[in-house]
């Protein structure tokens, strides 16, 4: 349904002094900046860089860590459950393998695992909401791999771990960069439709801080498409799949050595059930719906942290928590589509990022910290950002140059999605520049886990019977992920968790099932002092009353 909105006429007017700086915007050659340029602009302007956001865990295998307050809050609170009142002596569900999600990564495991040997029938994918609304299909802009002879795995690794700080895993990353080829190949074997030329060779764009094109993209849609086809893929081989119904618990042996099932809460019956699986796999995804430092999200209702949640309370390691990504373009007009992705395939096509002076300010394909940061400064520090009528602060997204450089139809034919998303509020993109303004994205950091996708305890060991994939997970990007790697990582990881599982289960039983582990962790939460109002998982999140607000409205003072 369209709202044709448009911009309002004092916006009209700053758009023209874009219009009058494009000529020689498209002439001249924006410098990257240097390394202590960089460095300099990150601990000034990014969020991340705010000690008062951020507090100390202080319980449990990663205490002492440093995380956003969101965060704690939820790692540091009480079960939803009393474990005394889950009656345990009846299963409701079994399975060798239960994974725990409904997005890329879950698919992916589920299907390596039947790959390997598992009978369809004997694997279990529990999700929140539908199968399928993950973070995974609202990515737009691409998946990378290195599969060109100008280009290399190395190369890959080199740019993935300079773009995370060299706070990457580097065994995780070597792993990721060397199964992606493949990952590409087995994709479009599946049926997924990515952009090929006229002599039918596959497009590779770039993207922020990379050295080499290497992005696969499916126009705009890319999350979506490659969702599309592992969802066909999981309902054609007949795999059971049970929706809206999140866990909110994990099930471990006497012990606590061994995850062994979950506690499912039914949203439909309002019902606690009981799964029992031989391995279980986390692939819950990220933490977006946290409003990180109030920043809006480009995330999907359910991305609550959840996985991370129940990992920690049964002994799981976490790291880099205290790195979260904002996606540098996020929409801050209109106020109907606050904080949705503009995708940085834009950027890489050549739109320009512009402030109130028509001038642009930041090389637009630095990593997306860099232009976060950058973003941040021109409208908090340099007052040089455009204010709309409900408060919100943006700089131009100069769209309308991807028509000049690439010819007309550009936008329509390869971001449909975001051409879309701007018509139907009255806005044309392919002759008008949009507003954005950082908005929160991917959590960088997670759950430890080694390249066989097992979960480490604080020991550095991994915990038997649990694995986990995707965003929930930490190590492979470090500080900051760079674009593309996110499809990536839920696909390889996915693939190794799947077929690690499979290969564990077929030498394991189901083991004992028990909350033990809920009340050693309760104990440890009272003797920290933790107010015992404070529930966790979230499972959904809350925006009644003034959470209904625009956020990134007075972030930063003026």
């Amino acid at each position: 349904m369209s709202q044709k909105v448009g911009y309002p006429d004092y916006m009209k007017e700053l758009i023209k002094k874009v219009e009058e700086t494009r000529e020689r915007r498209l002439e001249e050659t924006f410098r990257r900046l240097k390394p202590e340029e960089k460095e300099e602009l990150l601990r000034k302007w990014h969020p991340d860089y705010r000690p008062e956001g951020k507090r100390p865990l202080k319980i449990g295998p990663s205490r002492g860590l440093k995380v956003p307050h969101e965060v704690a809050d939820l790692i540091e609170a009480y079960p939803l459950i009393n474990p005394d009142e889950i009656d345990l002596s009846k299963v409701d569900y079994e399975a060798d393998i239960l994974i725990i999600g409904g997005g890329g990564a879950a698919a992916s495991a589920a299907l390596w695992a039947n790959n390997s040997g598992i009978p369809a029938e004997n694997i279990l994918i529990a999700t929140k909401l539908r199968f399928g609304d993950a973070n995974t299909k609202m990515a737009q802009g691409g998946i990378q791999a290195a599969d060109r002879p100008e280009d290399s795995p190395t190369r890959h690794f080199i740019d993935i771990m300079g773009g995370g700080h060299f706070a990457n895993d580097p065994e995780l990353v070597k792993a990721l960069v060397r199964d992606a080829p493949f990952i590409i190949k087995w994709l479009e074997d599946m049926g997924v439709m990515f952009d090929k030329d006229e002599e039918g060779n596959m497009m590779e764009l770039s993207g922020g801080g990379t050295s080499r094109r290497r992005l696969h993209a499916c126009k705009d849609y890319t999350g979506l498409e490659i969702m599309r086809v592992l969802m066909d893929e999981v309902w054609n081989r007949g795999i059971r799949i049970l929706e809206f119904s999140p866990a909110v618990e994990l099930l471990t042996d006497e012990n606590g050595e061994r995850v062994t099932g979950a506690v499912l809460w039914n949203l439909e019956t309002k019902e606690y059930y009981i799964a029992r699986g031989k391995a279980v796999i986390l692939a819950t995804g990220g933490f977006g719906r946290l409003h990180i430092q109030n920043f809006p999200t480009t995330n999907h209702y359910g991305a609550t942290m959840d996985g991370v949640v129940m990992a920690y309370r049964v002994g799981a390691k976490l790291r880099d928590l205290d790195s979260t990504q904002y996606h540098p373009t996020g929409a801050a007009y209109p106020e109907q589509i606050v904080g949705l992705l503009i995708t940085e395939k834009c950027r890489g096509l050549g739109a320009q990022l512009v402030n109130i002076d028509g001038e642009q300010f930041i090389y637009p394909l630095e990593a997306r910290d860099v232009v976060a940061s950058a973003i941040i400064r021109e409208c908090y520090g340099r007052d040089k950002g455009i204010v709309t009528p409900t408060g919100m602060r943006g700089v131009w997204l100069d769209m309308p140059m991807i028509e000049i450089i690439h010819g007309e139809g550009t936008i329509k034919r390869y971001l449909a999605a975001i051409n879309r998303m701007f018509t139907r509020f009255g806005i044309d993109p392919t002759k008008e520049p949009v507003l954005v303004f950082p908005t929160l994205h991917y959590m960088n950091g997670g759950i430890c886990i080694n390249v066989n996708a097992q979960v480490l305890n604080g020991e550095g060991n991994p915990i038997k019977g649990f694995f986990a994939a995707g965003e929930t997970t930490g190590g492979v990007h470090g500080k900051n992920r760079l674009m593309g790697n996110s499809l990536l990582e839920v696909t390889v990881y996915g693939r190794r968790a799947g077929i690690s599982a499979a290969k564990y289960v077929k030498n394991s039983e189901y083991g004992k099932i028990s909350l033990n582990h809920v009340k050693r962790y309760e104990k440890m939460l009272i003797e920290a002092g933790i107010p015992r109002k404070r529930k966790a998982p979230m499972l959904l999140p809350e925006y009644r009353g003034e959470k209904v607000l625009s956020r990134a409205i007075s972030l930063f003072p003026i």
